[in-house]
């Protein structure tokens, strides 16, 4: 992560004094930066730039530079403040001056373990806004038909998020992988019916990588149901392996999961757990979420089984650390979203289910009814640990 500071300083300041009390703000912040001071040249190149306001009587020197920064960088702008020498007086005449003038910003202004906290978690929604920009995902196919609810509106996609979405005919991958030579699984399998279709998923994820390269694709979504009835596989083992190998990959031609995996990509560097409800108690807050793959890189260890619905091909029954986690996702006009943190209770293993289940208990009271309410779609992603305020934070 890059964070870089910009000075704001008055010309009646003594600058002896002013560059003092600079190094032992900075220092006590325990932070990793570039230090620019007056020189905004490269000014929102970094994931994080930050305007040290070190005094008072700066306020005309912002307005100033204000239209040359913002076309330089379209995000907030964060105004950092020790407080002395009348640096938060001034940051909240300029706090003030952007919100008159429809302008983002916020002054980062405490102690210096509060300041710290916050600038990490606002560079790292910067690095991940930044993967965002120019991403280029992939439609495979057009949404299963069940999901009548789970479309995404492109241009407020590329406009928010900086993300190109770009439609792929499902006769396009099936054509490659008609091409693509058949591998033998190295893995020893017991179950008679996975063990004859793993040729066919990795068959499957050598197409899906063909598709990958020739789109420039940093993700995808696909119609994967269809591969039941024309290739007579499934595409659980690929997704797993690519999620687990950082290009996003999603059931169903569900395009705001995959947006909201893609998110989750970009922060955490995991693309998260696509699934569905199963069940849930709205008075415990307890949920079982099941799907038939999750990504290699997310679970303690995996085993292989056939696909659920269809009884054929390759699912994933995938084991994850029992502990904290957070269900995400976004609407895909991105007018909405959903974040609940919780707790992994424990894995199962039923079989009247999709083969990788997991049994959530969310934190928060009443957080379930959501689902029963005012869902966004069926499809919610499943990520490890608590990160609320920071995806929170990257909707903004």
């Amino acid at each position: 992560m890059s964070i870089a500071i910009y000075t704001l300083t008055s010309e009646l300041h003594d600058e002896q004094a002013v560059n003092s009390a600079t190094n032992e703000f900075l220092s006590s912040l325990n932070i990793a930066y570039d230090f620019k001071g007056p020189d905004f040249s490269d000014y929102g190149t970094y994931a994080l730039s930050l305007i040290y306001v070190r005094t008072g009587g700066t306020e005309g020197i912002f307005r100033r530079l204000q239209p040359e920064l913002k076309c330089k960088c379209d995000r907030p702008f964060y105004l950092l403040t020790s407080g002395k020498s009348n640096s938060l007086a001034a940051s909240m005449e300029i706090l003030s001056f952007l919100r008159q003038n429809n302008l983002a910003g916020e002054i980062l202004h405490g102690d210096s373990q509060y300041i710290a906290r916050r600038i990490g978690l606002l560079a790292k929604v910067g690095a991940a806004r930044m993967q965002l920009k120019d991403c280029r995902l992939g439609i495979v196919g057009e949404p299963s038909d069940w999901l009548i609810s789970s479309r995404a509106d492109k241009a407020t996609v590329k406009e928010r998020l900086g993300i190109d979405l770009v439609s792929i005919p499902m006769q396009e991958l099936l054509d490659v992988i008609a091409v693509t030579p058949l591998r033998e699984a190295a893995e020893q399998v017991h179950n008679e019916a996975v063990r004859k279709a793993l040729p066919g998923a990795r068959q499957i994820y050598d197409a899906l990588t063909v598709i990958v390269d020739r789109y420039g694709l940093q993700g995808f979504t696909i119609r994967c149901f269809d591969l039941l009835t024309t290739v007579r596989n499934t595409g659980c083992l690929a997704l797993a392996k690519l999620n687990s190998e950082g290009v996003v990959a999603g059931c169903e031609g569900d395009v705001p999961a995959m947006l909201s995996m893609m998110i989750v990509q970009a922060v955490l560097g995991v693309s998260g757990f696509q699934c569905n409800p199963a069940s849930i108690d709205p008075v415990t807050g307890e949920m079982v979420l099941a799907h038939c793959t999750i990504p290699f890189n997310m679970v303690e260890r995996y085993e292989y089984d056939t696909h659920f619905e269809s009884g054929i091909g390759v699912g994933i029954r995938g084991y994850m650390h029992e502990g904290p986690v957070t269900l995400f996702k976004v609407s895909g006009d991105l007018s909405r979203h959903f974040i609940a943190e919780g707790e992994l209770v424990r894995n199962q293993a039923k079989p009247d289910l999709c083969r990788t289940q997991q049994v959530v208990r969310l934190s928060e009271t009443g957080a379930a009814s959501y689902f029963l309410t005012n869902p966004i779609g069926n499809h919610h992603i499943v990520l490890p640990g608590h990160h609320k305020e920071l995806l929170e934070e990257i909707l903004k």
